[in-house]
């Protein structure tokens, strides 16, 4: 059996001003895209939290569970909130090593379409990653205490 050595993700209490990337750190295939982000930032320049870390409630009150599960976000150090396609692009100007995504993801107009994609891959996440939906095709999984599968 082929073991996977999961990357060390930087933790936003270990180091100082940064931005933090909020993901969901109990979706295989959000762990693999969130290490393969880690190697580009050779700079350091990204923390990260499990969306299912108490912190973010605390530190991100603005941010309700759905949002948080509907899509990656990225808190910069200056307060400011980009989520999924958008986190992407943010991230494209952050990382110098994702200069080859500028292209496209700052093409104009073409925002709408990334935000499209981005959310039928997210949607799709855990099916992706090998884990069973009992619900037809959207995962409503790891919903906090007391609510229900809508």
């Amino acid at each position: 059996m082929i073991s996977i050595q999961h990357v060390d993700l930087p933790d936003p209490d270990d180091h100082g001003s940064t931005d933090v990337v909020i993901w969901d750190g109990e979706c295989n295939f959000c762990r693999s895209q969130v290490e393969r982000l880690r190697r580009f930032d050779s700079a350091n320049r990204l923390t990260y939290l499990s969306l299912h870390d108490p912190r973010v409630a605390a530190r991100y009150p603005d941010l309700s569970y759905q949002q948080l599960m509907d899509q990656l976000w990225v808190v910069t150090e200056d307060g400011r909130r980009f989520g999924g396609a958008d986190a992407g692009r943010y991230l494209s100007r952050k990382l110098p090593t994702l200069w080859w995504l500028l292209p496209l993801l700052h093409l104009p107009g073409t925002m709408p379409l990334w935000r499209w994609l981005y959310a039928k891959v997210a949607q799709r996440r855990y099916k992706i990653s090998g884990k069973a939906c009992d619900d037809g095709g959207t995962c409503h999984l790891h919903l906090p205490s007391g609510d229900s599968k809508q």
